[in-house]
């Protein structure tokens, strides 16, 4: 009878064995279910980002504001019309051109910036016939001004 119930044992632990330590035991189904949350996550944020990145292509294929927004944040792009402002630290001693400047297509949309304005009325971007005429205007206007004090 002695024998028996230990055959019996060996035979409840050879049994066991596969069972959870085996291909398909417990222990490994318990670490691929861990293994497939994480997939599933990560597959849930990559899925995030692709809608998002096709909405932004969508936008650009669309329409011109996206493309137009786009060039103005990204690449200091302006229309004619318009003047250039440009935010200046109190520290530096010569303005920086937004063009080539190191990490120009870094955005910085939605910051404000407590620093000193200052106003380029004749940004890279205007042709030189504007610029010139431009220059002859302040000129002009310089001139104006000191006739005014000296005369």
């Amino acid at each position: 009878m002695r024998l028996v119930t230990v055959v019996l044992i060996l035979l409840l632990a050879l049994i066991q064995y596969p069972l959870w330590w085996g291909h398909g035991g417990w222990l490994r189904v318990h670490e691929l279910q861990g293994q497939l949350a994480q997939q599933t996550q990560k597959n849930a944020d990559l899925k995030l980002r692709n809608e998002r990145v096709q909405g932004e292509v969508q936008d650009l294929q669309s329409g011109t504001a996206a493309v137009e927004e786009r060039a103005r944040y990204e690449m200091g792009m302006m229309k004619d019309s318009e003047v250039f402002v440009q935010f200046v630290s109190p520290n530096s001693a010569a303005p920086v051109n937004s063009a080539n400047a190191p990490g120009a297509n870094a955005s910085t949309r939605g910051q404000v910036s407590a620093a000193p304005l200052r106003v380029v009325p004749n940004p890279v971007s205007r042709s030189k016939e504007e610029r010139r005429a431009f220059e002859k205007k302040a000129a002009k206007e310089k001139e104006d001004a000191k006739k005014k004090q000296g005369g």
